[in-house]
């Protein structure tokens, strides 16, 4: 039995809680079908995907490849444990091509089925890394300010957003939080514009008075996204990692990178390491990694932390879905496509020129105070003064992405005061002009005050 719009959204709101949507919203968009970098919802609207979903769609939507990828492998294998001795030929070939993508010496895999589940591995295996080599003092994880890294307990208390704390205290213990690199937020750094390198020294050397107010015999890792997605893709100096990795190597301090978002070709090289020429011990991925397609993560492991915690029993936790055969067998299929269409080269030109028709199109706008991007990583931070570079008051009730969404069908996201857009890999130059020509014919109507006329 067909269901129509109405029915589906009654069903929806008696039955669903979504993440952040409170219950006296009555608004739901169904979406029922995808190809592409289009979607159609319910009742036969169109709308042009900007998001990537949530960062992720990277060959797009609608690939049947994947469909029958996935239908091949349920038919033969559709799952057993990895626990213990146990294994599958899927997982076995995905964590070999990941170890071959990575910088050396990340040379071993742990599965998850996501970037939250991954980020708890990961804070669990620099601890216990320390701990097998006798140093279990070393329990402070170092994270930023504005860092967004999932809702588990220890990623999120690793997250830098005190709405993500709040109501679900106590948080995990020894957490420090350090400042943000945001360049375009000078007040952050003192009364003075400061350079990006000069940006980078602020950071490095809060860095150390952090290490050195806690005792580097204390910390076990930081934790830290190359460039921050939720906190608005904020783009660090070039500098700063090299830097950050510098002063914790001098302290024995793990680096964690939170590639969930930026890996597999999403800033146009399969991980952001890659692109800031810096070698983590731990990289967290998931999403692009089958491209949202089915659930799936993957832990990249230095050598040497991994020869740890193989010692004696193994490292102690797992998830039910480790190395699931049918989620590794699409992300698989997922890289072949990435690859053979040069989704990675792709990345950083169609970036480029969507950064360029985002340039054109809002440059002269009044409440557009940066444009920043890298790779198909993009945002419009948007403020009421460019002088003062004062935050634009948000209307809850009108909100720009909201008001695009619904006047244009083109579909972009809020986060912290910029609109963020992190497309699939695919996107053609006219889709490209089709999102900043959206963003245009709503940002030109957007007071200073935060009111949109005519919304």
């Amino acid at each position: 039995m067909t269901l129509d719009t109405a029915a589906l959204t009654a069903l929806d709101r008696a039955h669903i809680i979504h993440p952040y949507l409170p219950g006296s919203a009555t608004e739901r968009v169904i979406m029922t079908d995808g190809a592409g970098c289009r979607l159609t919802d319910s009742e036969g609207r169109g709308y042009l995907d900007a998001t990537g979903g949530l960062w992720l769609a990277q060959i797009g939507h609608g690939r049947t490849e994947l469909a029958d990828i996935a239908h091949e492998q349920m038919k033969k294998l559709e799952y057993f444990t990895s626990f213990w001795e146990f294994s599958n030929e899927p997982a076995i070939a995905l964590a070999s091509r990941l170890a071959s993508l990575a910088p050396d010496p990340l040379n071993h895999v742990y599965f998850t089925s996501g970037g939250s589940e991954g980020n708890e591995a990961a804070i669990k295996m620099a601890r216990y890394y320390h701990h097998r080599r006798g140093e279990s003092s070393r329990t402070w994880i170092l994270a930023r300010s504005k860092a967004y890294h999932g809702i588990g307990y220890g990623g999120g208390s690793a997250t830098g957003f005190p709405v993500y704390h709040e109501g679900f205290a106590p948080m995990m213990p020894h957490v420090s939080h350090l400042t943000p690199p945001w360049p375009y937020r000078s007040e952050l750094y003192g009364d003075q514009p400061l350079s990006p390198e000069q940006v980078t020294d602020f950071l490095v050397r809060e860095l150390e008075e952090r290490i050195a107010e806690i005792g580097p015999e204390n910390i076990a890792a930081m934790i830290g996204e190359p460039i921050m997605g939720v906190g608005g893709m904020l783009v660090p100096p070039a500098d700063y990692w090299p830097r950050v990795r510098e002063v914790l190597d001098q302290h024995g301090i793990l680096l964690i990178f939170d590639e969930v978002v930026t890996a597999y070709g999403r800033v146009g090289e399969w991980f952001a390491a890659q692109y800031f020429g810096v070698t983590p011990d731990i990289i967290v991925t998931a999403k692009g990694i089958t491209s949202g397609y089915i659930p799936l993560g993957a832990l990249m492991v230095a050598d040497h932390v991994a020869e740890v915690l193989l010692r004696d029993h193994g490292f102690p936790m797992g998830y039910t879905y480790n190395g699931h055969p049918v989620a590794t067998a699409v992300a698989a299929a997922n890289l072949d496509i990435i690859e053979k269409e040069g989704l990675l080269a792709r990345a950083t030109s169609m970036g480029a020129h969507l950064h360029g028709e985002l340039q054109a199109q809002l440059g002269d706008l009044p409440i557009v105070g940066e444009i920043r991007s890298v790779g198909m990583m993009l945002a419009v931070e948007l403020v009421q003064d460019r002088t003062t570079r004062a935050p634009l008051p948000l209307n809850p009730e009108r909100m720009p992405h909201d008001v695009i969404r619904r006047e244009t069908g083109v579909i972009v996201r809020d986060s912290a005061h910029s609109l963020v857009l992190s497309p699939p890999l695919i996107m053609t130059e006219g889709e490209a002009k089709e999102v900043a020509s959206a963003l245009r014919s709503v940002l030109e109507r957007t007071e200073p005050n935060g009111e949109i006329r005519g919304a």
